[in-house]
């Protein structure tokens, strides 16, 4: 493995949050019927290894070939440090909107596309599926056949499903079936809340997905799902969003108001902290030091975002940065990563 190290060396550097998706999507609004499925408009051109993310005839993103192409990772990951990619859909890709049977269609076609990039270098990614979370029984079948079948280490999965926070009953056998089957869970967050008050700024982006990852937290505190289920392996993207920095507030409610708040679980909040992980990506070197306190070295892994501009552009630049030790920053590089996603150091190396 020919790998340049722009900050220093580590012998192995896992990113849990990367983002693909495939060169080419069929029309599913066509097929389907309704819908603001995704479809892909190539660029000739001036750009001609580019894309625009298309929903219906509304530009959603463009993205370049590093966004499909595992070649393309690969030269940009040599190039970066990083050893080994952890793969998830794009969010928007999700399709949760939709009606189950559609979403489960999507949900292989995406998880079979992400399953060949896998095994083309499986030293180097590592899958995570999407599943069609608002049919629960069919996102069983799609969990199973991605552990069993397609080998991924789990499965991403959205900060809310439609109406259903992550507390929702009908979602718990998902994740009852997710424990049982050793998978562990990438919560990402996706169509923010309050997002028609936000068209300016790129708010939703910047506001509306710190609060998502803190509802999701909160919903899965709160629901009891780490209180039932404690072999449940669960990571939280950009830092768990507004949730570490507000940690104090929800604790206080608990305790001031539980016949609000410990309506579900009588166990105070701080009480699960160290119990989920949560990515790096914070911009911010007190920001890391200050989640690294809170849930330790070893429940905080390597996440950038990749290969969007709102992620972290050198990746794990800001913890080799940090005053720590070279223990300290392997945890955060890849022995918390392998813990989250129970894979042995050696099936990289």
């Amino acid at each position: 493995m020919n790998l340049h190290h722009p900050y220093g060396h580590s012998e192995l550097t896992i990113d849990i949050h990367t983002h693909i998706m495939p060169e080419h999507l069929p029309r599913w609004a066509d097929k389907f019927g309704y819908g603001s499925f995704v479809h892909m408009e190539h660029i000739e051109g001036s750009c001609p290894k580019c894309a625009n993310m298309m929903q219906g005839d509304k530009f959603f993103r463009k993205v370049e070939e590093n966004c499909w192409s595992g070649t393309a990772r690969l030269a940009e990951s040599n190039h970066q440090g990083v050893h080994v990619q952890v793969l998830s859909t794009i969010p928007v890709l999700f399709h949760y909107w939709a009606k189950g049977r559609d979403a489960l269609e999507t949900s292989r076609f995406l998880n079979d596309h992400l399953a060949g990039v896998v095994a083309t270098n499986p030293k180097r990614f590592v899958g995570l599926g999407t599943l069609p979370l608002q049919e629960p029984q069919l996102a069983i079948q799609e969990l199973e056949r991605c552990i069993n079948e397609l080998g991924f280490a789990g499965v991403e999965i959205g900060s809310h499903v439609n109406d259903w926070n992550l507390n929702a009953p009908e979602l718990f056998p998902v994740f009852e079936a997710a424990e049982k089957l050793g998978a562990c869970i990438f919560v990402h967050p996706w169509d923010m809340m309050g997002k028609d008050k936000m068209t300016d700024y790129w708010l939703p982006w910047l506001v509306g997905m710190p609060a998502e990852s803190s509802l999701a937290i909160c919903s899965m505190i709160f629901g009891g799902i780490f209180e039932r289920l404690p072999g449940l392996r669960v990571a939280f993207a950009h830092g768990g969003g507004s949730f570490p920095a507000t940690i104090g507030r929800i604790e206080h409610g608990f305790k001031v108001r539980p016949d609000l708040v410990a309506k579900h679980n009588p166990v105070n909040p701080r009480d699960y902290l160290g119990k989920f992980w949560l990515d790096s990506l914070v911009h911010d070197p007190l920001m890391l030091q200050y989640i690294t306190d809170l849930v330790g070295q070893e429940k905080v892994a390597m996440g950038t975002d990749y290969p969007f501009p709102l992620g972290e552009l050198e990746p794990g630049k800001l913890i080799h940065e940090m005053a720590w030790t070279q223990d300290k920053k392997d945890w955060l590089l890849h022995k918390s990563a392998l813990g989250f996603l129970q894979r042995e150091k050696s099936s990289f190396l």
